[in-house]
Protein backbone atom coordinates (compact mmCIF):
# COMPACT_ATOMS: atom_id res chain seq x y z
CA UNK A 1 0.00 0.00 0.00
CA UNK A 2 2.76 2.41 1.03
CA UNK A 3 4.53 1.68 -2.21
CA UNK A 4 1.26 2.46 -4.58
CA UNK A 5 1.06 6.16 -3.02
CA UNK A 6 4.62 6.81 -2.99
CA UNK A 7 4.23 6.10 -6.65
CA UNK A 8 1.90 8.96 -7.07
CA UNK A 9 3.40 11.24 -5.68
CA UNK A 10 6.53 10.34 -7.84
CA UNK A 11 4.99 11.16 -10.57
CA UNK A 12 3.10 13.73 -9.57
CA UNK A 13 6.20 16.17 -8.84
CA UNK A 14 7.45 14.87 -12.11
CA UNK A 15 4.54 15.90 -13.93
CA UNK A 16 4.87 19.48 -11.46
CA UNK A 17 8.25 20.29 -12.41
CA UNK A 18 7.26 19.75 -16.46
CA UNK A 19 4.40 22.38 -15.50
CA UNK A 20 6.94 24.35 -13.70
CA UNK A 21 9.44 24.99 -16.06
CA UNK A 22 7.14 25.00 -19.22
CA UNK A 23 5.47 28.03 -16.97
CA UNK A 24 9.09 29.68 -16.71
CA UNK A 25 9.81 29.26 -20.25
CA UNK A 26 6.39 31.12 -21.73
CA UNK A 27 7.65 33.61 -19.35
CA UNK A 28 11.05 34.02 -20.63
CA UNK A 29 9.78 34.04 -24.40
CA UNK A 30 7.19 36.27 -24.04
CA UNK A 31 9.69 38.72 -22.02
CA UNK A 32 12.16 38.63 -24.86
CA UNK A 33 9.68 39.10 -27.83
CA UNK A 34 7.89 42.07 -26.06
CA UNK A 35 11.32 43.68 -25.94
CA UNK A 36 12.36 42.92 -29.24
CA UNK A 37 9.15 44.52 -30.45
CA UNK A 38 9.85 47.46 -28.04
CA UNK A 39 13.55 48.04 -29.58
CA UNK A 40 13.20 47.60 -32.90
CA UNK A 41 10.08 50.46 -32.46
CA UNK A 42 12.75 52.74 -30.77
CA UNK A 43 15.09 52.35 -33.71
CA UNK A 44 12.19 53.14 -36.32
CA UNK A 45 10.69 56.30 -34.10
CA UNK A 46 14.66 57.71 -34.24
CA UNK A 47 14.77 57.07 -38.05
CA UNK A 48 11.22 58.48 -38.03
CA UNK A 49 12.72 61.74 -36.05
CA UNK A 50 15.99 62.06 -38.40
CA UNK A 51 13.43 62.24 -41.35
CA UNK A 52 11.24 65.16 -40.12
CA UNK A 53 14.26 67.09 -39.05
CA UNK A 54 16.04 66.43 -42.45
CA UNK A 55 11.93 67.73 -44.00
CA UNK A 56 11.88 70.89 -41.88
CA UNK A 57 15.90 71.66 -43.08
CA UNK A 58 17.31 71.22 -39.45
CA UNK A 59 20.09 68.81 -41.14
CA UNK A 60 21.38 68.99 -44.46
CA UNK A 61 21.67 65.56 -47.13
CA UNK A 62 25.19 65.25 -45.81
CA UNK A 63 24.27 65.04 -41.92
CA UNK A 64 20.89 62.77 -43.23
CA UNK A 65 23.17 60.65 -44.36
CA UNK A 66 25.80 59.69 -41.96
CA UNK A 67 23.12 59.78 -39.08
CA UNK A 68 20.89 57.27 -41.38
CA UNK A 69 23.94 55.42 -41.59
CA UNK A 70 24.75 54.94 -37.75
CA UNK A 71 20.93 53.69 -36.83
CA UNK A 72 21.03 51.64 -39.36
CA UNK A 73 24.25 49.92 -38.21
Amino acid sequence: MMGYYGNMFGWGGGFMLVFWVAVILLIVWVVKELAGKSAKGSSDSALESLRQRYAKGEINKQEFEEKKKDLNT
